[in-house]
């Protein structure tokens, strides 16, 4: 077997999970540079037909690879420990791990820390040539009906005082938080991304990469992260709303394991959009859309400069809105001093 054979294995294996990583040479080159051939024949051996952050046993893996059983869960751990593999309880209550899937991991690990070190760099290159690889952001998220991620308005683009609205509580980032058990925060893997390669200066704080439940005692257990209480990370999601961040979240109603908070020049997806470069119902389920009550707008053009996206320009002191493009994350509501930006419920 040729040195990068099992590489271009675990490559394929790794666009089988269900929230699978596109196949490119550049996915291979990442992970030749993050796994030995034995390592990467133990992560061959670990099941893709499973949700994420749900672990198999070490038993389960033997069944899958011929490695004595004390050098299979040696090398599990030295994964797990590295941050290449998610470790967890099974549902036996048993030590287990998995493969990180699209944005429960891998590759986000390498920067959650918040380190500069020659190694994170080397994978923010790597990871931001895959990134830009031609398809990769379709084929890991257009090709679904049903969109992974979701934008959460702040909770003050809803008290609007002509009009109320049915927000239901998955869609309130304060009753997410509330809900979860275990909470821990890492930095944000786009902004240190960026910041180790200084290719953008960016004057957002990285510290608000939150994590709830079973991802939040992963990354603690791995010096991924820090634990911290429900207060902290209230305050950490006021102070990100007040910076102009867009909270993002998976798009599930319940059992949400994280919760970004992004800006318009780093983030996958904001920035993305914000540059055009991918369709935003590609990307991402957007619920809301921003309205102008064009007979209270002021003009004073405030909502067009706070748009992380571009999708508000002012035309004859009247705000406009690219309905195409509009991410519906509330960040215009706060700032309106006429009440004349709101947010709709999308209907199409």
């Amino acid at each position: 077997m040729k040195k990068n054979d099992a590489d271009i294995k675990l490559c394929t294996h790794l666009s089988y999970l269900g929230m699978g990583f596109p196949a490119t040479k550049e996915l291979e080159k990442i992970l030749e540079e993050s796994f030995t051939p034995k390592e990467a024949r133990v992560a061959l051996a670990l099941p893709t037909k499973v949700a994420p952050l749900n672990p198999v046993s070490v038993e389960d893996i033997s069944k899958e690879i011929y490695l004595p059983h004390d050098e299979l869960s040696k090398t599990l751990e030295n994964l797990s420990s590295r941050g290449l593999l998610y470790s967890g309880l099974t549902a036996q209550g048993k030590k287990g791990y998995a493969l990180h899937q699209m944005g429960y991991g891998f590759p986000q690990v390498f920067f959650w820390k918040g380190e500069k070190s020659s190694f994170s760099r080397q994978m923010a290159r790597l990871v931001t040539n895959y990134r830009k690889a031609k398809d990769v952001n379709y084929e890991a998220f257009g090709t679904t009906k049903t969109k992974n991620y979701r934008y959460i308005p702040p909770k003050k683009a809803f008290e609007h005082p002509h009009e109320k609205h049915v927000v239901l509580t998955f869609e309130q980032m304060e009753t997410v938080i509330q809900n979860a058990k275990t909470i821990a925060v890492s930095h944000c893997s786009c902004r240190m991304r960026t910041e180790v390669l200084e290719r953008r200066r960016c004057h957002y704080e990285t510290e608000v990469c939150i994590k709830f439940d079973e991802l939040a005692e992963y990354v603690v257990e791995r010096g991924l992260g820090r634990k911290i209480s429900h207060e902290e990370a209230l305050e950490i999601n006021r102070k990100c709303e007040k910076a102009g961040l867009v909270h993002m979240v998976e798009n599930s109603r319940e059992k949400l394991k994280h919760a970004c908070n992004g800006c318009s020049c780093c983030c996958w997806s904001v920035g993305t959009i914000k540059r055009r470069i991918t369709p935003r119902d590609v990307l991402i389920a957007t619920y809301y859309i921003r309205e102008t009550d064009a007979e209270a707008c002021a003009g004073c053009g405030l909502c067009a400069d706070i748009c992380p996206v571009d999708a508000v320009c002012m035309e004859d002191d009247l705000a406009i809105v690219d309905k195409a493009w509009c991410i519906g994350c509330g960040l215009c509501i706060g700032p309106c001093p006429s009440d004349a930006a709101r947010l709709k419920r999308r209907t199409a």
